[in-house]
């Protein structure tokens, strides 16, 4: 039998991320001409099919998922890869179960709340939603009506207690970055990025990390507040590396803060990870092609996407069974900006 040919293949085969494919293959804007006669010609030569092929022994399930992708209003295409991979699991999943999904962005504000509400939402085919990154509000509830599709919150939230959801544990994971940098010896250690209101995600690392310092010592905290959405967080680090130089190792809430703080660091004469050790969370591509390579806690954000496809699957077969949260633990990539202290 013939390998079944998935945007992952398409994506690779064009050097393009799978965000992009998923928007050419369901002719959706925000990607250049020449790129999408690219991705098409591509997929066409490959023998990429749309409808997926179901397993031996599986019968065809009629049904057609939805899928929202949290976007920055002023990004044309989510660039952030850790969701890419997200979708690449969906997509795996979806096609091992005989679904079909559709994919749409959900723009949100620097808060992840949606501002604006794409047709996916009225599109009658779509019998459950996957809802990426985003806090799930009462705006989108009124719109779904009285009797919404199921839906299972990816990396997203809730003021409301009515979602499945699929989450990595940020607390927990952020407590093992800290253990970590305790264990080389460091004990005056930063925060960078979060805010005492942020994302209830990056809240959750910023406990993790309070309580890791609290129960090793009651250790300072040095904390450098800011919105990721807004900032990469530069000259927050640089401020508190200038205000507390005896801070001797850094935590941050993603890779992309991580670069930021390195950078920061760097340009106050900071070597890494010779006086300053740097870990970051998601281990996205950008930490291994850091410099140096980034430490970070790996989330499996494959596992999250199949995880979040079979979660609203069983949600459509069992509409009154209990609310389910899957959690996704992090583990620790340890690479070139961590070193003990000497």
């Amino acid at each position: 039998m013939a390998e079944k040919i998935t945007i992952e293949m398409v994506a690779k085969e064009c050097d393009v991320s799978l965000t992009t494919v998923s928007l050419v293959l369901n002719n959706k804007p925000g990607v250049s001409t020449r790129t999408r006669t690219r991705v098409l010609e591509t997929a066409r030569r490959l023998g990429y099919t749309p409808a997926p092929k179901v397993p031996p022994g599986k019968t065809m399930l009629q049904k057609t998922l939805g899928m929202l992708v949290k976007t920055e209003p002023e990004l044309a295409t989510p660039a952030n890869p850790f969701y890419s991979q997200i979708v690449a699991g969906v997509d795996q999943a979806c096609t091992d179960l005989g679904i079909s999904f559709l994919f749409s962005l959900l723009p949100v504000d620097e808060n992840n709340h949606p501002v604006k509400v794409p047709p996916l939402l009225e599109n009658t085919m779509v019998v459950g939603l996957l809802m990426v990154g985003a806090f799930v509000d009462q705006t989108i509830v009124t719109l779904l009506g009285e009797h919404p599709p199921p839906i299972v919150l990816v990396d997203g939230y809730s003021d409301t207690e009515r979602y499945d959801m699929v989450v990595s544990d940020n607390f927990r994971a952020a407590y093992q970055a800290i253990e970590h940098l305790l264990g080389l010896g460091h004990r005056q250690i930063g925060l960078v990025g979060s805010e005492p209101d942020c994302y209830p995600s990056l809240l959750e690392r910023r406990h993790g990390y309070q309580r890791a310092l609290k129960e090793n010592g009651a250790l300072r905290p040095y904390l450098a507040d800011f919105n990721v959405n807004r900032s990469q967080g530069e000259a927050e680090t640089r401020c508190m590396l200038q205000e507390n130089p005896q801070i001797t190792a850094l935590f941050c809430v993603n890779d992309n803060v991580a670069l930021g703080a390195m950078r920061a660091a760097q340009s106050l004469g900071r070597r890494i990870p010779q006086n300053l050790s740097v870990i970051g969370y998601d281990n996205t591509y950008l930490a291994n092609n850091a410099n140096p390579p980034l430490t970070s806690m790996h989330v499996d954000t494959l596992a999250m996407g199949r995880a979040a496809a079979h979660l609203v699957s069983m949600r459509m077969e069992q509409p009154g069974a209990a609310r389910t949260t899957v959690v996704i633990h992090p583990t620790l990539v340890e690479r070139g900006s961590t070193s003990r202290l000497t």
